[in-house]
C-alpha cells in the first residue's frame, strides 16, 4: 500500500502567536506531501511541469480534532484515491506522537495546461496515479456557498503570495482568511474548513473579500469580475 509519511517537529516559523500550527503551514505540508508522493509514484516534473502541465488543487476540506503545538512531533500521511476523470483525489492525516488523528483532510487536484490554463485529460499525457484505500478517508470536498452581505474589504495580490504556477498559492488564502477573521486572532480553535479555488488570482489582481457570520460557521468569498475562491470555516 502506497502511503507517504513524513515526521515533522513544529518550529517557531510553523506556529502563530497562540503557539499552534498555522493553518497555511498545515496546507503547505499537505501540498508538499502531494508533490513528493506523486514524484515517488513516477509522475514527477518530467511527466508534468517539463511538458507544460501544472498541478493545481481545486477543492480542499479538513476536520480538525486539535491543532498541534510548538515543539510537538507529528506524522503527516498522504495517499491518492482513484482518479475521477479529470480529478485526482488525495487524502491526508496528521497524527500525534501516539498515533492519534489530529487532522483528517481531503482534496481534489487537477492538471492544467500552463498556456491555456485549462484542465487537461491526464490519459492523453500518460499521467496515471493509482489510488489506494486505507479506511481513514474522509468525504471529498464540495464547494462552499458564497458569502452574502456582511463585512467587505479589498485585497491586492502581492509578489510574495505568487508561486511558480504564476498565481496566488492556495496556502496563502488561509493567511488571507485569518487576517480577516477575528476568530483566528482571538485564538478560537478551528474545527472544520472547506475551500474552493474557482479561478486564479495573479500578481496585482484586486479581490473584493466578503465575510459572513452565521450561527455555526464563517463564510468568506473573494471575487474580481469572476469568482476566485469561497471558503467555509467552523470555529470552536
Amino acid at each position: 500500500m502506497s502511503v507517504y509519511r513524513k515526521q515533522l517537529r513544529l518550529r517557531n516559523r510553523d506556529v502563530n502567536l497562540h503557539r499552534t500550527l498555522r493553518t497555511s503551514t498545515m496546507f503547505e505540508w499537505m501540498q508538499e506531501a502531494s508533490i513528493r508522493h506523486t514524484e515517488e509514484l513516477g509522475m514527477g516534473r518530467e511527466m508534468t511541469l517539463d511538458r507544460g502541465l501544472l498541478w493545481v488543487v481545486t477543492l480542499q476540506r479538513a476536520e480538525i480534532a486539535r491543532m498541534p503545538e510548538y515543539d510537538e512531533c507529528v506524522t503527516l500521511e498522504s495517499w491518492p484515491g482513484e482518479t475521477m476523470h479529470l480529478l485526482f483525489p488525495r487524502y491526508y492525516r496528521l497524527l500525534d506522537a501516539e498515533g492519534g488523528t489530529l487532522v483528517a483532510a481531503s482534496a481534489l487536484w487537477a492538471l492544467v495546461d500552463s498556456e491555456s490554463r485549462r484542465m487537461v485529460f491526464p490519459d492523453r499525457y500518460g499521467v496515471r496515479v493509482d489510488g489506494v484505500v486505507t479506511g481513514h478517508e474522509i468525504a471529498l470536498p464540495s464547494p462552499p456557498r458564497r458569502a452574502e452581505g456582511g463585512v467587505s474589504m479589498s485585497f491586492t495580490v502581492p509578489f510574495s503570495y505568487v508561486d511558480l504556477n504564476g498565481h496566488m498559492n492556495n496556502t496563502r488564502y488561509f493567511d488571507l482568511a485569518e487576517d480577516f477573521l477575528p476568530a483566528a486572532a482571538e485564538g478560537r480553535a478551528l474545527k472544520e474548513l472547506s475551500v474552493e479555488y474557482a479561478n486564479e488570482a495573479r500578481l496585482g489582481d484586486t479581490l473584493t473579500l466578503t465575510r459572513e457570520q452565521t450561527e455555526d460557521a464563517v463564510f468568506l468569498s473573494g471575487e474580481t469580475d469572476r469568482k476566485i475562491f469561497r471558503m467555509r470555516l467552523k470555529y470552536e
